[in-house]
């Protein structure tokens, strides 16, 4: 018996390590180009190491590129500030939903699951005669109000509240406190590893998002980076090392986000309510 499991482990070790290698190569590759020139990666050779390691793609990005640092800055403030919306819409949204009982709460919970549904690109032209209207077209809240909830999240919300110990909030309201103070000052810092999970994934969507940029922003100066970045590909020319480069700049703040947060979810998995 303990034969066939080590000899399934390695197996399994096996997969994950293929599956590893097949992840990190294009990462690792897009890492070396970024410090290669453009005839060098138009060459076609698969150097992991830059014959003529430079930083001029880096240099040309942030220093001659006008508009790369304000793309940079829509980008993260879009993100930043859509994220913390989400956090804190959905978080009550679901909260009410799980815990307090009004008129029209289970025909509320069924259209919110009716909307996980629909095609987000069945939406985009509504949200686009809409925003006409208001007069949002190449703005922030624009981009921000759209998304600054999510169905997907309201229901995760709402799932990991109906599991919540009730006694920590009865113990709360004896003390005291009003259906806000336990709700933000015992339930919500409880409920981080729900939060963790949803602010990396919310914060991801912003951040990568193409399709919304697309159509909501006009003026160059209001691009987000992944809308900037296919600047750099003209009609004859693609400016591969500048994109490299860029798209290197792009994914670090994932990365940074993703190492803050995932700690917080790999603590509270087996969350029981006892801290």
């Amino acid at each position: 018996m303990k034969r066939k499991i080590s000899i399934g482990k390695v197996f399994l070790y096996i997969i994950l390590g293929a599956y590893a290698v097949t992840t990190m190569v294009p990462f690792l590759w897009a890492v070396s180009s970024s410090f290669k020139t453009l005839s060098e990666i138009v060459s076609g050779s698969m150097s992991f190491i830059p014959k003529n390691f430079t930083l001029d793609n880096y240099k040309q990005i942030f220093l001659e590129q006008e508009h790369f640092p304000r793309w940079m800055f829509n980008s993260l403030f879009i993100a930043s500030v859509g994220t913390v919306l989400n956090l804190i819409f959905n978080s009550m949204a679901g909260y009410s939903l799980a815990r307090l009982n009004f008129p029209g709460r289970k025909p509320i919970f069924i259209l919110i699951l009716a909307v996980l549904m629909i095609p987000p690109q069945v939406t985009m032209i509504p949200n686009y005669l809409i925003l006409k209207q208001l007069g949002w077209l190449n703005s922030y809240q624009g981009m921000i109000v759209p998304g600054m909830i999510n169905a997907i999240y309201i229901f995760m919300m709402r799932q990991f509240f109906v599991n919540f110990p009730k006694e920590l909030e009865e113990a709360a309201e004896m003390d005291g406190l009003s259906r806000f103070g336990t709700f933000f000052r015992i339930v919500l810092p409880l409920a981080k590893p729900a939060l963790a999970a949803q602010a990396i994934f919310i914060f991801m969507g912003f951040w990568n998002d193409f399709m919304r940029p697309l159509i909501v922003m006009t003026d160059i100066e209001m691009f987000t980076l992944p809308l900037g970045l296919n600047t750099f590909k003209g009609q004859f020319v693609s400016y591969w090392n500048y994109i490299m480069a860029a798209s290197m700049v792009f994914t670090l703040p994932v990365l940074l986000i993703y190492a803050f947060f995932n700690r917080y979810f790999i603590k509270g998995i087996s969350f029981t309510g006892g801290k």
